[in-house]
């Protein structure tokens, strides 16, 4: 991260995950269960890949979560307009077995952040097809 004070203000405020442990370089947020830790870090590289999803450009580098359905809409709705979406919220490999509901954003220093939700959460792990695009 480029500033802690920014990745309070987004994943703190925006995004509504309680504040854990912190020092001067480093502070921990407790991800809907999961640990995410934002390091302060003096230079980043601002090299950004992408690979093609269902037809989408998707960041390369970036960290995923699994929500359920009803949390990720939600979650949509509340930063709406509040953030510049790398994909926007939809429905990919829809009508297939892995159907799920994505979202692209970036935090403030510039990370990739997905989030998905699965129509059938037990092909969250499980292999199918993928259409090609």
């Amino acid at each position: 991260m480029r500033d802690l004070g920014e990745a309070r203000e987004f994943y703190g405020g925006l995004l509504g995950c309680p504040e854990g442990r912190s020092s001067d370089r480093w502070v921990d947020f407790d991800f809907h269960g999961h640990q995410i830790v934002a390091h302060l870090v003096d230079e980043a590289g601002d090299e950004v890949s992408h690979s093609e999803v269902d037809g989408q450009a998707v960041p390369v580098r970036h960290f995923g979560l699994i929500l359920h359905p009803e949390q990720w809409h939600r979650l949509a709705a509340q930063v709406a307009g509040r953030v510049d979406f790398v994909i926007e919220p939809g429905v990919r490999f829809e009508g297939t077995p892995g159907e799920q509901w994505t979202m692209f954003f970036t935090d403030p220093s510039g990370n990739a952040l997905e989030f998905k939700a699965f129509a059938d959460e037990a092909m969250v792990f499980a292999p199918f097809e993928t259409p090609r695009s």
